[in-house]
């Protein structure tokens, strides 16, 4: 099928990305939801600014959309999107929905009104099978936003790996930190992988701490052959 993902430069939506092109979609673009609302309730914010680079590192064709993300009126920016991604021919729409059901019922039910299949290949996945698939994998994550008990401002900028799985196995244990973080507790970035051509270069970042939550915010950022 002619096919977009939902595209937020996180490692789900980049996962998505991995899932569509394993099974030999025809991946046309990638779609990006850009919220001037750091707490919208559909979209990723954090580094969303860095999803053109990445699509360009993936090398396909990105669709950016603006929208003030408030909570429901987002859905209508949506909505256009996909009658837009629809009239170029996209058949499905994929997402890297884990378990949130806001979010995708939402965005099932856009789907239908507007004559889009949305496939998520990971809706209820077992979590750290996931994650330690995405490490095995290849793929480089970082953490870009935290706001959990037990992750504090040192986990901003980490790279995810087995021993970073680890210490979240004993977070859930202790705090019920979603080893996925599908609860908000944290917020990721997908700096390279299997499927990227090019590798993403931070240049220039800062990081920005209030009490118990924080980001970590690229300022500047190229591309690298690999």
């Amino acid at each position: 099928m002619k096919v977009a993902v939902l595209f937020s430069g996180g490692k789900d939506s980049t996962m998505a990305v991995y899932a569509a092109l394993d099974a030999k979609e025809d991946v046309r673009y990638l779609l990006s939801m850009k919220s001037r609302n750091d707490e919208s309730y559909m979209f990723h914010v954090p580094n969303i600014h860095i999803t053109d680079l990445l699509a360009e590192a993936l090398d396909i064709p990105i669709m950016s959309v603006e929208t003030d993300g408030i909570k429901e009126e987002e859905l209508e920016d949506l909505r256009t999107a996909f009658e837009n991604l629809k009239d170029l021919g996209v058949e499905a729409i994929y997402t890297g929905a884990l378990y949130s059901v806001y979010q995708k019922s939402r965005i099932e039910k856009l789907g239908s009104e507007v004559g889009l299949e949305i496939i998520s290949p990971y809706w209820h996945v077992d979590e750290l099978e996931y994650m330690r698939k995405i490490v095995s994998l290849g793929f480089k994550i970082m953490i870009c936003g935290v706001a959990a008990w037990g992750l504090d401002e040192s986990w901003l900028g980490r790279i995810i790996d087995d021993e970073t799985i680890d210490e979240l196995v004993k977070l859930n244990e202790k705090y019920h930190v979603d080893i996925a973080f599908e609860g908000g507790e944290a917020e990721t970035l997908a700096i390279d992988g299997p499927i990227f051509k090019k590798r993403l270069e931070i240049l220039k970042y800062k990081k920005e701490w209030h009490l118990d939550s924080g980001v970590y915010i690229i300022e500047d950022a190229t591309l690298q052959e690999k």
